[in-house]
C-alpha cells in the first residue's frame, strides 16, 4: 500500500490544556483516523515530525508556540558520556527479550505501579487496561516490545516502533522503586545500540521541549537532531 502525503486529510483538535506547559492551549494536528497506514507512510510521516499514539498518526499544531520539537539521535555519530557509559555498565546484568504483545498482567501492573508512583499527575492517571493497550499496543505490525528482567523479574518494557530508517522510541515504562538503575535513560542507550545492530540510521525520541522538565532530558544524548522549519539540523 502507498499513498502520496499530498492525498492525506488532517484534521485539528479543538484547544485543550498543554500536557507539557503550564498555562498554556495546545491544539493538535491528525492523521485521518480512517487513513490505511503501513510501515513506508508512517516512516514519512515520522521524517515530518509526527508521532504515534495506538492507531493515531499526530503532531502538535499550536497557534502562536514551536515549543515541541521532534527530535532524533543518529545512531552513527551518536557517543556515550561518561555518566552514560557508566549507566549502561550498571545495567549490564539485564536480560531482554522481545515478545509479540504485552497483553499479560505482568505488564500491566508494571504499567500501572510506574504510572501511579511517577506520573500521578499526568493524563494517564489513573491507568486502566483499557487506555493502556489503546496507548501501546501493536498499531500496524512494526511494534516491538522489549522486556527488561532482574534476575527473572520483569523490571521495564520498551515499546518500539520500526521504521524504514530508524526505530521510534514511543514509550518506556519501569519498576519506579529500581531508581538506581535509571532505567529511562538506559532505555534510550540500549535502543539507540539496537538500532546500530538492525543497520538504521535514527532513534526517534519524540519531542524535545526545552521548557518542560520531563522531556529536556532528551538533550543528553549528543548530537541531537532536532526538526525546525522543515529540516533536520544538529542541536547546538
Amino acid at each position: 500500500m502507498t499513498s502520496s502525503l499530498r492525498d492525506l486529510k488532517v484534521y485539528t483538535t479543538y484547544p485543550h490544556s498543554c500536557s507539557y506547559l503550564e498555562n498554556r492551549e495546545a491544539t493538535t494536528l491528525f492523521v485521518d483516523p480512517r487513513q490505511e497506514v503501513d510501515q513506508s507512510l508512517y516512516s514519512n510521516l515520522s521524517v515530518l515530525g509526527f508521532r504515534r499514539s495506538g492507531n493515531h498518526l499526530y503532531r502538535p499544531h499550536c497557534e502562536g508556540c514551536e515549543a515541541c520539537i521532534p527530535a532524533r539521535i543518529r545512531v552513527d555519530a551518536f557517543s556515550p558520556n561518561r555518566t552514560q557509559r557508566r549507566n549502561s555498565a550498571r545495567n549490564a546484568d539485564l536480560e531482554v527479550e522481545l515478545t509479540a504483545d504485552i497483553r499479560d498482567e505482568a505488564s500491566f501492573e508494571l504499567y500501572r505501579r510506574y504510572i501511579e508512583q511517577r506520573h500521578h499527575d499526568g493524563d494517564m492517571y489513573p491507568p486502566d487496561r483499557e487506555q493502556y493497550l489503546s496507548f501501546l499496543d501493536n498499531a500496524w505490525e512494526c511494534t516491538r516490545y522489549f522486556r527488561f528482567y532482574d534476575q527473572g523479574r520483569l523490571t521495564a518494557v520498551s515499546v518500539v516502533d520500526e521504521l524504514l530508517d530508524g526505530l521510534s522510541a514511543i514509550y518506556t515504562f519501569f519498576d519506579p522503586a529500581a531508581d538506581k538503575r535509571s532505567l529511562g535513560r538506559y532505555a534510550i542507550l540500549w535502543q539507540v545500540e539496537k538500532a546500530r545492530e538492525l543497520g538504521l540510521e535514527y532513534l526517534y525520541l519524540g519531542y524535545w521541549i526545552k521548557g518542560c522538565r520531563k522531556m529536556a532530558y532528551k538533550s543528553e544524548y549528543r548530537p541531537l537532531e532536532i526538526y525546525i522549519n522543515g529540516r533536520w539540523s544538529i542541536l547546538t
